[in-house]
């Protein structure tokens, strides 16, 4: 395998149903009846907890039962609790904690049928026990026999494009036809959800260009000859295939369990750092920076890790990112911001000329911008800027949407680990973003930027 491509293959038709879906559908509809009659009884023996919460207990519990697609659907529905009832939200972060590990022999069998050879031959020792377990892969700990390096393979489980593909296209019928009669899930916008677990799924699912974009980006780490404390899994795409991605073995912890002290700021800028560069110099940006997927390692670096949502924001966006970049970081200059956003439709050109458009720019971000420096949000910055779009009705690239969902994360990290900053005003953040610019401001505060 060669890092060259690292475009995923196109995802399958989401708005078809044939046979296959329809004889599953009635296997899924059997399960989830059955579950909850499992519920009327526990209800009966039990009413004070509440029929709500033994409901959503059959809910999670059928779930389970139906495998990797509903327990994405669980996954998603736990972490976003304003959107479902809050027990069954609750009820649904089961899905991110306790995802049954598939055996071992199948992982086995997987990566010989990707490699072409056995485990065998290609490991001196592989534990059949999963270090994790996730809805899509798990992880298994093992030995590489040509070089002795202590390494991980992550490893899809069996089957499971066919049976997401025809799931979500059920999940995608019914939640039509929940907008239909149900107000709270047409509010919801159900069937949107679906779409974009469809297109995220598959992505997610095609390993030899999760493994191509991994390496890319720990190779875009070092581009500038810094970020020697940031850090990805090395890839070895010589053991990597279409369902399996092998990847040195990292030691530390999620970065929401470090705790606050010295050093925890310098960390979440570092991290930071490198995203950012990742997202307006590289290309390819990190697309799920959940704690899960940033590490602090043994030895203080921060690691990012599971590339399976990457996203890429085209030329003409990136060049609205960077002005806006400019106008928070360097000079509070609106006019340059002004021309790209008439440029890409996002306010009407006969709003006036981009110093006019600056200023009510400026106006509409002014609140934003007059919050003291620990409350800046830089993600709700963007989020701002595409719902003016809106207003206008321009449509702005998902990636952008997926761009204010990671600053999202990295301003949640900042709360517990550094209370006195703000990436979107951080001059290290931007360093190698404008490295002339970031210099003079650095040597007109008198700041010294760290490693």
């Amino acid at each position: 395998m060669t890092p060259d491509d690292t475009t995923p293959k196109p995802a399958p038709e989401l708005k078809t149903f044939g046979i296959r879906e329809l004889l599953r559908l009635i296997v899924i509809g059997s399960v989830l009846t059955y579950f909850q009659f499992i519920a009327i009884g526990r209800w009966v023996r039990a009413p004070r907890r509440g029929w709500p919460v033994h409901a959503s207990k059959a809910v999670v519990d059928a779930f389970f039962v139906l495998g990797p697609t509903f327990v994405k659907v669980g996954q998603l529905m736990g972490s976003s609790p304003g959107l479902f009832p809050k027990v069954l939200a609750d009820t649904c972060l089961r899905c991110l904690d306790e995802v049954p590990p598939f055996p071992g022999s199948q992982a086995r069998a997987v990566i010989e049928a990707d490699l072409g050879r056995s485990v065998d031959e290609l490991f001196s020792s592989f534990d059949d026990v999963p270090l994790s377990s996730a809805s899509v892969a798990q992880v298994h700990l093992c030995v590489r026999r040509d070089d002795g390096r202590e390494v991980v393979m992550k490893v899809q489980r069996r089957g499971i494009y066919h049976r997401m593909k025809i799931d979500l296209r059920i999940a995608y019928l019914i939640a039509r036809g929940l907008e239909k009669f149900i107000p709270f899930f047409a509010t919801a916008n159900a069937s949107a959800i679906i779409v974009d677990l469809h297109a995220a799924t598959f992505a997610e699912l095609d390993s030899a260009v999760e493994a191509k974009r991994q390496h890319s980006f720990r190779s875009a780490i070092g581009a500038f000859g810094d970020n020697k404390y940031v850090t990805a899994p090395e890839v070895f795409l010589d053991y990597c295939g279409g369902r399996v991605i092998c990847m040195e073995r990292m030691h530390g912890s999620p970065l929401d369990r470090y705790r606050p002290g010295q050093q925890s700021e310098l960390i979440v800028r570092r991290a930071a750092k490198v995203w950012m560069e990742a997202l307006v110099l590289h290309g390819l940006f990190h697309g799920d920076v959940h704690a899960g997927n940033v590490w602090v390692l043994d030895d203080g670096r921060v690691a990012f890790l599971d590339f399976g949502v990457m996203g890429e924001v085209d030329e003409q966006w990136r060049a609205l990112l960077l002005d806006l970049f400019h106008a928070t970081v360097i000079d509070g200059d609106f006019t340059r911001l002004a021309g790209t956003v008439k440029r890409l439709g996002i306010v009407a050109p006969q709003m006036g000329s981009d110093a006019e458009v600056g200023a009510i720019l400026q106006s509409v971000f002014a609140p934003m911008l007059s919050t003291t420096l620990a409350h800046f949000s830089l993600a709700d910055f963007i989020r701002a800027l595409v719902g003016m779009g809106k207003q206008y009705k321009t449509s702005s690239p998902e990636e952008l949407i997926l761009v204010a969902k990671q600053l999202g994360y990295f301003e949640r990290y900042a709360i517990e680990l550094a209370p006195n900053w703000a990436l979107g005003t951080d001059p290290f953040v931007f360093k190698n973003v404008f490295p002339a610019e970031i210099a003079a401001l650095s040597e007109a505060r008198g700041i010294e930027l760290p490693e």
